[in-house]
């Protein structure tokens, strides 16, 4: 894989590689952004768990060009491929309630501008830290061979490792529980 450097001080050009790869990445934030948007804005359901896999798609891609080709196959295998589709699977075994929003009366006027605020109060103080923060440019460590990085998986991020299988099983049980409250 082939890194791009920019040099400091001079602006790339739209058409040179610095520039379609900075479009390439704002392209994949914008994937992100755009399916977290979806997912909690969804009326329905389904809608919602489409929009959470079109975010997770964009994480995998933001991965990637943080240079971890490995997390983004795994963000691809795990989430959209597990556990977004899981609880789709889980949704659509459900038998549809009547037509109703539960939960939707008792809302406060004042839960979206609350909401809002906070947001935007956080991404404020994570602006002023990023903007604020020294950052060191990391040299990288070994070659990223597929035996050097399963050695590493099974030995010294063994619980990261299971802490995925954690999370996987977690949510076929709620895929199944969502099942199961629906035909009863």
């Amino acid at each position: 894989m082939q890194i791009l450097a920019c040099q400091p001080g001079a602006v790339p050009s739209l058409f040179s590689a610095e520039g379609v790869v900075g479009i390439i990445f704002l392209l994949t934030v914008a994937l992100v952004v755009t399916g977290a948007l979806i997912a909690v804005s969804a009326k329905r359901l389904v809608r919602a768990v489409a929009g959470l896999a079109v975010c997770f798609t964009g994480l995998a891609g933001v991965y990637y060009f943080l240079l971890s080709p490995f997390l983004a196959m795994m963000q691809m295998l795990i989430y959209v491929g597990a556990v977004s589709i899981l609880i789709a699977f889980g949704i659509m075994m459900a038998t549809p309630e009547e037509q109703q929003t539960m939960g939707m009366k008792n809302r406060s006027a004042l839960a979206g501008p609350l909401a809002c605020s906070v947001g935007a109060l956080l991404f404020a103080a994570l602006t002023m830290i990023a903007v604020k923060t020294q950052w060191q440019v990391v040299t990288r460590q070994g070659a990223g061979d597929i035996k050097a990085m399963g050695m590493a998986l099974l030995t010294k991020y063994a619980f990261v490792f299971e802490l995925i299988s954690v999370i996987l099983l977690l949510a076929i049980i709620g895929a199944l529980v969502l099942a199961q409250r629906g035909r009863n």
